[in-house]
């Protein structure tokens, strides 16, 4: 069975403690860039909130599959 995390993307679930908030975004989103995937207009939202607010300074860095 997969972690909560793993199933269910930022518009869904965000970790416990507010500190993560801004790590589990950037992470979702470089997953989301790697694999070339699209977000639903729920998370989009959840991510432009986030994005704009407390993870403004947050950097996304990532490498995308050939």
């Amino acid at each position: 069975m997969l972690p909560r995390s793993v199933c269910q993307d930022p518009a869904q679930w965000l970790p416990p403690l507010p500190t993560a908030h801004c790590r589990y975004l950037a992470g979702s989103t470089a997953t989301k860039l790697r694999g070339d995937l699209a977000a639903g207009p729920a998370e989009l939202d959840a991510l432009a909130v986030l994005a704009s607010g407390q993870c403004k300074d947050t950097s996304v860095i990532y490498t995308a599959v050939p």
